[in-house]
């Protein structure tokens, strides 16, 4: 689990193709920025890239690597790394974690596209295009996290919704490189998916069978 708190911008060192996956190798620093402090990390702990949560099965001070997998390659915007891109860095919580965003798996439900930025004061409103299947998992001022950064919803219109970045996330994140048509990871909040589960078992109820009386009694329809 995480929090969606960016604790550093790193880049890709290395890209390698093993046994028809992918293995990165992450330096924990990219030029001027703070570096993910690795000093109480261990083999196999995980390590979220872009809000990809990754198992470390190499690591230093200064990078690790890890492995991922062709469902991860197809699902994230992990495919289109490069040599030398930025990506957002933080490592999976502890019990003494202060949440300063809100609960990430580090599991993307999809990938949304940015149509829009622009300026506001010292701010920047961009616009972000989500799948339709993701819609109804988005609610004004609710979270989302995007590359692995907790966001609060601004507005929503249809599959778009609109987040406000602040100089200080501009300048711990990767989200000061978007341009439009940039194609982020989007994870809904946690709690939204478990209470659909948790209405729709409601719903089905014990016949197993989702009916009209069924949706009434658990309060989808009048």
């Amino acid at each position: 689990m995480f929090t969606g708190i960016i604790e550093a911008v790193g880049c890709i060192k290395k890209i390698e193709a093993v046994g028809g996956d992918m293995r990165l190798s992450v330096g924990v620093k990219h030029q001027g920025d703070q570096a993910l402090d690795m000093s109480d990390v261990q083999l196999g702990d995980s390590i979220a890239v872009n809000g990809v949560c990754l198992t470390a099965i190499q690591f230093d001070l200064n990078h690790f690597v890890a492995d991922v997998s062709n469902e991860t390659i197809n699902l994230t915007s992990l495919k289109d790394v490069t040599i030398g891109s930025e990506v957002n860095l933080e490592k999976a919580l502890l019990p003494t974690t202060r949440l300063g965003g809100h609960l990430v798996s580090g599991h993307v439900d999809g990938l949304g596209e940015v149509i829009s930025i622009r300026e506001e004061s010292r701010s920047i409103r961009i616009v972000i295009r989500a799948p339709e299947e993701l819609q109804h998992y988005i609610a004004m001022k609710g979270s989302i996290c995007v590359d692995g950064t907790s966001l609060t919803v601004n507005n929503i219109v249809n599959t778009d919704f609109e987040i406000n970045i602040v100089p200080h996330t501009q300048q711990q994140t990767i989200i000061k490189n978007y341009k439009i048509g940039s194609k982020v990871n989007l994870e809904v909040d946690l709690i939204a998916r478990y209470l659909e589960r948790l209405l729709l078992k409601q719903a089905v109820g014990q016949s197993g069978k989702l009916s009209l009386e069924t949706l009434a009694k658990a309060g989808f329809i009048d």
